[in-house]
């Protein structure tokens, strides 16, 4: 068995005005299909080959193996990215929005939140909507960091590695953050992981 590279649940212009066709086509396309690549050629012929991604990423963040793990983790990482936008954005609702109005106040202040962690970020990373036994947070992860092993439940995430928007924005990731989390994200998608048993699980 090979992990499969994710298919983009929406066209690759959906996303537009805010996340080009181009982005798209060289961040899923590229960098994406760049980790899954690696990943596949490092469990070629091992114990690992017939696991999911997620016990590869257990496994690697056990044992140390941290090419494997960065390459494991950025698949997953990414996977739950393209989820994680929506060119249907709404807004949320039931039991996520309660808790968000509960652990934010509103979710104008998530928002604010989100942003100022996604923009101040320091270098290449992420910046997650997370679950804690019901209880909503914002938290970032440097490099092929994930949630996923921190005993924790993603719900949604921002990606702020430099390919995510250097194609429309260049260097100004206060523009993709803003239009990102102000447009994109799929919280429908937060609220199946919200009343989800485990976590979400890459689907290939």
């Amino acid at each position: 068995m090979t992990i499969a590279l994710t298919v983009l649940p929406y066209a690759e212009n959906a996303l537009e005005p805010h996340i080009s066709a181009e982005t798209l086509q060289t961040h899923h396309g590229k960098h994406h299909k760049t980790y899954v690549d690696k990943l596949n050629a490092a469990i070629e012929g091992t114990e690992l080959a017939d696991k999911s991604l997620e016990e590869i990423i257990h496994h690697a963040e056990g044992s140390g193996n941290k090419g494997m793990f960065n390459n494991a983790a950025q698949s997953w990482n990414h996977g739950f990215y393209w989820n994680s936008l929506s060119p249907d954005a709404t807004a949320p609702a039931g039991d996520l929005a309660a808790a968000i109005d509960r652990d934010f106040g509103s979710l104008d202040e998530l928002k604010k939140k989100l942003k100022e962690t996604a923009i101040n970020h320091f270098a290449s990373g992420w910046a997650w909507l997370v679950s804690r036994d019901g209880t909503l947070s914002v938290t970032d992860t440097h490099d092929a960091g994930t949630e996923l092993v921190a005993g924790i439940k993603p719900l949604l995430v921002v990606d702020v590695w430099e390919h995510a928007y250097y194609i429309d924005r260049k260097n100004v990731r206060p523009d993709y953050v803003n239009a990102t989390v102000d447009n994109l994200l799929n919280w429908d998608f937060a609220a199946e992981n919200f009343a989800r048993e485990g976590t979400w699980t890459y689907p290939g």
